[in-house]
Order: structure tokens, then sequence, then C-alpha cells
């Protein structure tokens, strides 16, 4: 008998998803993951996690499996908020909900249930996971869960064969109204349960305040860009060689202070983020301000009226090598290589078409339409057809 140890959050997902696995014959263990105990930092003044661990108890006690909780704040700490911290305050934004993946639930997580002697480990995320042979050898696949609303590879981007070859995705079949039907049936206590928002794990954490008891307040100037400004007007330059054009089509527009008219004031470049609309506090202008470029060394905010302005977008990204990852790595590009993909640049955003082009010092992703708010210090996920085969940081 297989023996599966599943990450039970309190969630309705992962609450099935044991259920599912025991179903299927496997011996289940549940595992509740406390991620965070410095009451400091969380504004309402109910527990979220002694709720969520409460409720998996509940979950497991009701399906008959052993049930025990982990603390793993100290390594969440290391790996997920200092990061996040060192990140935001070099002005880039990171994906706590990726790193978390990569870091904890299938590292960290899947060493301890390895160590309880479990075969597999699985979550309640809507994707699944395909196997194929290539030489000889197994390959596995990322692939993406069957509700077209709610698939969540992109969150698991990181993964890699080792992680993937012990992961289980018992829901990545069904869809979230038949996950609660069968809570219902089975009379889960989450079967009604609203989904979890706020940072993976911390419970309700907003992340602005979180940030603001760690970094100092700094006040600064915020600056509108007009749409018709001369910077958008530049001719784009013969390039001779193909990776000279993408860099100038991924490289970011040098604002400064002359070239657009002060609107307002903010409290710190690093609590911004490109394509943010709320949070300004600027008014009467004729559209909504949109982010359209962070200077967190000057501490200035550059703007631009509505979601269509021409400083939101770009045709291409780049990727450094040390941040290129290939969970098939062996579709992995060598050097003058590309490959015709589908790409996305956030999670929920509609796949794109893109070409990937690799050089010496990395990875261009350069899209078929020009993209919105490409934000540095996130994660582009490329994809065949319904398998996500690689990601990266987007730089």
């Amino acid at each position: 008998m297989k023996r599966v140890v599943v990450g039970l959050s309190g969630g309705v997902d992962s609450s099935v998803a044991a259920y599912l696995l025991k179903e299927q014959g496997y011996e289940v263990i549940g595992l509740f993951m406390k991620n965070w105990h410095d009451d400091s930092v969380t504004i309402s003044n109910e527990c979220p996690w002694l709720e969520d661990s409460n409720d998996a108890l509940l979950v497991a006690e009701k399906l008959g499996i052993p049930f025990q909780t982990v603390d793993l704040s100290e390594q969440y700490k290391e790996r997920i908020v200092d990061y996040m911290f060192n990140e935001y305050e070099n002005g880039r934004t990171p994906n706590p909900d990726v790193l978390c993946n990569r870091e904890i639930k299938f590292d960290v997580f899947m060493k301890i249930a390895l160590s309880l002697g479990a075969d597999y480990v699985a979550t309640g995320h809507y994707c699944r996971k395909g196997t194929i042979e290539k030489d000889g050898k197994e390959i596995y696949q990322l692939l993406a869960g069957v509700d077209g609303n709610k698939d969540q590879s992109y969150f698991l981007c990181q993964l890699s064969q080792e992680q993937l070859s012990k992961a289980l995705f018992p829901i990545g079949e069904l869809t979230k109204p038949e996950v609660r039907e069968i809570a219902a049936k089975m009379e889960l206590v989450t079967a009604e349960k609203k989904d979890s928002q706020g940072l993976c794990f911390i419970g309700k954490v907003r992340l602005p305040e979180f940030l603001q008891q760690q970094l100092q307040p700094k006040e600064g100037l915020i600056y509108e860009i007009a749409a018709d400004s001369s910077v958008y007007a530049q001719e784009k330059p013969e390039f001779t060689s193909l990776e000279d054009s993408l860099a100038f089509e991924a490289k970011n527009i040098d604002y400064s202070p002359e070239i657009g008219k002060m609107v307002g004031k903010h409290q710190g470049a690093h609590y911004y983020t490109i394509g943010q609309r709320k949070g300004l506090n600027v008014g009467g202008t004729k559209e909504p301000l949109f982010i359209i470029s962070t200077d967190v060394k000057s501490n200035a905010i550059y703007t631009g009226q509505g979601n269509n302005h021409p400083g939101l977008f770009k045709k291409a990204l780049f990727v450094k090598n040390a941040e290129v990852h290939w969970i098939r790595e062996d579709l992995a590009l060598k050097s003058g290589e590309s490959m015709e993909v589908m790409a996305r640049i956030r999670y929920r955003q509609p796949l794109q078409k893109a070409i990937l082009y690799k050089f010496e010092n990395g990875l261009y992703v350069s899209f078929e339409e020009s993209q919105s708010a490409i934000t540095e210090g996130q994660f582009v996920s490329w994809h065949l057809e319904d398998e996500l085969v690689g990601s990266g940081v987007i730089s």
C-alpha cells in the first residue's frame, strides 16, 4: 500500500484531495503546516491558522486518517518573508505563492513527508501530472487543471522533475463545483468554506500593511507622464542582430522628473508595483492613474492615465540564465535556439502567443501582442498546449 502525505490546509480543496486518495486505496496521512506565529503582523485579532488547523483536524477525523501539525515558520520566514522584503526593497515584486510551493510545500514539507515513509506528497492544487517515456526514461509533466477557471499550474511553475515525481494532484480532473459537491456529500466541515485569500499560509495579512511594518516609509513624489510624451515616439532603430532587437523591446524606459508633471506624494516607492491603480490617492485626472514605473533609488513613482497608456506595454521580456527553469529539462533550449509557446506573466492571465529565444546570457520571451504591466520579480511561465514546460523570473 502506497503512503501519501496530504498537506491539509483547512480548505475544501485539500480536504477533498485527502478523501479521493483514501478512496483510491492509498494510506493517507494529513499534515497541517503552520508557517507563521508572529502575531505582531496579523492584522485581525482572529487567529486564522488556529481556525484552519482545527478545520483540518476535523476533516482528518471525519476521514479517519492520522493528523499532525508541523511548524515550518522558521523556514518560511527565512525562505519566503525575508526574500520578499529584500525583493521589495530592490524595487521588484515577488510572487510568494510560487515560492511557497517551490521552497516550502515541495521542499521542506516534502522532506518531512518522505521522512515519515511517504511515497508521495499530495496537495489540493487544480493541476494534473502526466508521465511520458522518452529514451527509456520516465519524464513527468505538469498539466493544466481541467477546470479552466481554476487552473493553478502557474503556482507550481518552479517545480523540478524530482519534486514532480513525488507529487500527486488528486483534484486536477475536477472542477471547483464538483469538489464542493463531494465535500458536501461527505459532510466535510470545509464544504462551504470560502477560498483563502492573502499570503500563502500567513492568513489574513494584507500585503501593504505587512510590508509597512517592516519597510520604513519614505516620502517621495508621484509624476504623471503624458501618453503622447516624446519618450514613446522614438523610432525603433535598425538592428543588425535579433538579440539587440529583442533587448531593445525588453528594456525599461528610463523616466525622469523632467518629462513628467508632479501630481502628488507617496510614502515609499517600494510599496508600489507596476500596473497598480489603487492606493495612489491622486484625484482630478480624467482617467485613473496607473503606475508605469517605480524608481526605488530616487524614490519616485511614474504614472500614466488609463489602462491603455503606452507606458504600460512591452512586447518582450528577459530572463537571466540563472533564473531560467525548465520543468521539462529535455526540452531546454540551447543558445541560438527558439521555440513557439503560449506564455503568461501572471496567474489567471489568458495564455499569450510568444516565441522563446535563447542566447548566451539568458532567454527572451517575445510576445505576438504587447503585454501590459510586465513586472520585474514576477514569474513568466511557458506552455506547449496544456503542459507547463518552464518558467523564469522576469528581470
